[in-house]
């Protein structure tokens, strides 16, 4: 265990014992949304994506125990296990390097080489390969191998045989195989060619060449998906001769009888079994290298969108646009209540559209409309002419109207699903889109969570991740958006409270139906009450649970119960209350603390360091939102299209997605635009150093193709490079 517990810290750059820890806290079935915001003194305040890479990293090492120990056993029962191969194993530091040096010992499919040892060949194969000083000539010692009844009718036989079991041998070296895995790591080619004549979006890959080790993640999805769609041929090159060059010094002894014959051999163990192993192997290494960059750069765009600031509390008009089923409409209120539904069909001539304005106008008068959400999707820019029209009616009339365009990725499959039934059994599908659409807006997270998160779209290729992996990443992500901001256990719906830690679809199903059979909860400790949920579950899920209308303020906060000694201990020594805290009295709290002492405060509250400061932070600001901190979205009155677009005109956008090679902004037209990775102020390897989803950004226009929908965007200022 402490081999493990230094390796890891080692690898991490982390404390062995805050490593110990957590390895601890994870084995007692803590989760990581707990550990890192309730166990920073045990861990040195890690976040929760450090804690992550900890566990994933430590599931890998257990995993490499396990599977050391089972080959061992392996070779063990076959009678063959040495010290010195039993040390091998334990020092190998890969899976990969673990079954190389089972593969001599691994029960194999009917070979060549094992034919030509049921034939009897191995003696003269091993004769040979030993290349010993009284060494024999080759085909004299075969001759005497010829056995027609074993099969063996020729010396040529024989030879033949021989060579496949030395091939078989050579293939099976584990050092040697290392060697050429390096070689090919630092030497080896990635090559596309065309495998139509047709022109598609993979001609960038028809004659394509790069070194394996300075691909991008980018490139390799892109040369797969062309290879699993049929437009492009793919292959891994090495230089034959250097290859062989390394497999001829570490095989073939110098001046041996049967050199030329080990060497012919060893050629062929390189081109039939060894390379082609190892192309198979570097295409799944390039894949899962630009995989895992997939998933990091998808969960890495996931959360600033998830955690977009919500616009509170504004009765909030949402826009699902369409065609031939018309513009679905629905207006709920502050809470994502539904207040009203309707159909408009804008698009279908002046007639219509005059229609839809009116009917429109109608319901914002009616309900008191602040905010319009309007879907990205189909007859997205037709309806957001619409409403702008709208807009200026009712603000020329003393509204005051707003709108943004809202992604409405994975609203379809929402509005189709079980859960959406559930929740509004009484709408159709579409309209279901349209509610989803208006809280959005309202708050992104609690509506988001209710979506797979490979539905959002803000990465590239994840459609092409395992599935497994990419779920297990985008599943931390929300996991910890949702318990950074907390949940009202009032008001939270099932999908979002099973995100809370410690919580699960059961039990999240089930604070719901005690609050819906009992009325609001009016403690944190009422929570224990709710059926499944015990007092593990309860120590997890506590803290990131708001009870607003609890008599103690505290529990609207994200201190933790176990905390509520110290916090009160706190506002005694400086001289405050409870009633303090919530009338917003504690100005010179941080103040008072450095006067008294910070290190002698938390020792007095008898807690750490780390979590006298988080409970003070809470203390300062019951029930705050830490979304409402971020820049706030940007709500538009009017429109503009690609047509209005000149280069050199500047324009405020929000960023959409962050891929390898640049971002893509929006900037209230319909189709975002791209700055490419070259086009961002500074130099950088990858477009996430500078940008995320959901920042406000300025931009000047490069260039505008309105035939392939294309706008090129600089955040270089005109003149300054």
């Amino acid at each position: 265990m402490q081999d493990l517990i230094q390796q890891l810290a080692s690898e991490l750059d982390k404390d062995p014992r805050h490593v110990e820890n957590v390895v601890r806290l994870l084995d007692e079935g803590n989760t990581i949304p707990f550990i890192a915001r309730y166990r920073k003194e045990l861990h040195g305040a890690m976040d929760d994506t450090a804690l992550r890479n900890l566990e994933e990293r430590l599931q890998y090492l257990r995993n490499l125990a396990e599977r050391r120990e089972a080959v061992k056993r392996s070779i063990e029962e076959q009678g063959k296990l040495t010290e010195e191969l039993s040390a091998a194993i334990d020092a190998a530091r890969t899976l990969a390097e673990v079954e190389d040096l089972y593969r001599p010992y691994k029960q194999k499919r009917r070979t060549r080489a094992t034919i030509a040892r049921e034939k009897g060949l191995a003696p003269l194969a091993e004769l040979l390969f030993a290349q010993g000083p009284d060494c024999p000539d080759p085909t004299a010692e075969a001759a005497r191998y010829v056995d027609a009844e074993k099969g063996v009718e020729t010396v040529e036989d024989a030879l033949s045989g021989a060579s496949d079991i030395i091939a078989e041998t050579i293939s099976d070296d584990a050092a040697l195989r290392k060697t050429l895995r390096t070689l090919l790591e630092r030497e080896g080619k990635l090559c596309s060619q065309a495998a139509v004549e047709e022109d598609s979006v993979y001609r960038l890959y028809y004659d394509f060449s790069q070194a394996l080790s300075r691909l991008q993640g980018h490139q390799i999805l892109a040369v797969n998906r062309g290879e699993k769609e049929g437009f492009l041929k793919v292959r891994v090159e090495l230089d034959r001769d250097r290859a062989l060059q390394a497999v001829r010094r570490h095989v073939i002894v110098p001046g041996s009888a049967a050199m030329e014959f080990i060497k012919s051999a060893a050629e062929d163990a390189y081109d039939r079994l060894i390379f082609p192993a190892l192309e198979r192997e570097a295409r799944s290494d390039l894949t899962e290298r630009a995989d895992e960059g997939a998933i990091g750069q998808f969960a890495l765009n996931l959360k600033p969108l998830l955690m977009q600031p919500p616009v509170k509390g504004r009765v909030t008009m949402g826009l699902d646009p369409g065609y031939r089923m018309g513009c679905k409409v629905a207006v709920v209120d502050g809470t994502g209540k539904v207040l009203d539904t309707a159909v408009v069909y804008p698009t279908y001539g002046e007639r219509q559209e005059n229609e839809a304005i009116a009917a429109l106008a109608k319901l914002i008068r009616k309900h008191g409309v602040e905010h319009i959400a309007i879907g990205n999707g189909t007859a997205s820019r037709e309806t957001e002419q619409m409403a702008v029209k709208l807009i200026r009616q009712v603000n020329e009339a003393g509204a005051h109207v707003s709108y943004m365009i809202v992604s409405e990725a994975g609203a379809s499959v929402y509005s189709a699903s079980p859960l959406a039934a559930e929740e509004f059994p009484q709408y159709d599908v579409n309209l279901r889109s349209a509610v989803s659409i208006a809280r959005r807006l309202q708050d992104p997270l609690a509506e988001l969570v209710k979506i797979d998160p490979k539905a959002i779209g803000v990465g590239q290729y994840q459609h092409d991740m395992p599935p497994k992996r990419l779920d297990e990443a985008l599943n931390g992500v929300v996991e910890d958006c949702v318990n950074a901001v907390g949940v009202d256990v009032n008001t939270a719906s099932p999908s979002l409270l099973q995100r809370v830690a410690g919580l699960n679809a059961t039990t999240a199903k089930n604070v719901v139906a005690y609050r819906e059979e009992n009325g609001p909860f009016t403690s944190r400790k009422q929570i224990l009450k709710v059926p499944k949920l015990g007092p593990k579950a309860f120590e997890q899920c506590a803290g990131f649970l708001r009870v607003p209308e609890s008599r103690s303020v505290l529990d609207n906060t994200a201190v933790h119960p176990e905390s509520y000694a110290a916090a009160e201990k706190l506002l005694s020594l400086t001289g405050h209350t409870l009633t303090d805290v919530r009338d917003g009295k504690l100005g010179d709290l941080n103040a008072q603390i450095r006067t008294y002492g910070e290190d002698r405060a938390a020792a007095d509250c008898g807690v750490g360091v780390p979590t006298l400061r988080d409970v003070v932070g809470e203390l300062m600001k019951p029930g705050r939102d830490p979304r409402d901190e971020l820049p706030p979205p940007i709500l538009r009155t009017d429109v503009m299209e690609a047509k209005d677009l000149k280069p050199g005109m500047e324009l405020q956008g929000t960023v959409r997605n962050v891929i390898d090679f640049g971002v893509f902004v929006d900037i209230g037209v319909h189709q975002d635009g791209l700055v490419h990775i070259s086009k961002l102020p500074r130099r950088v390897k990858h477009p996430s150093e500078l940008l995320s989803v959901g920042d406000v950004v300025t931009v000047w226009v490069l260039s505008v193709d309105e035939g392939k929908k294309r706008i090129s965007l600089t955040m270089k200022k005109p003149g300054e490079g």
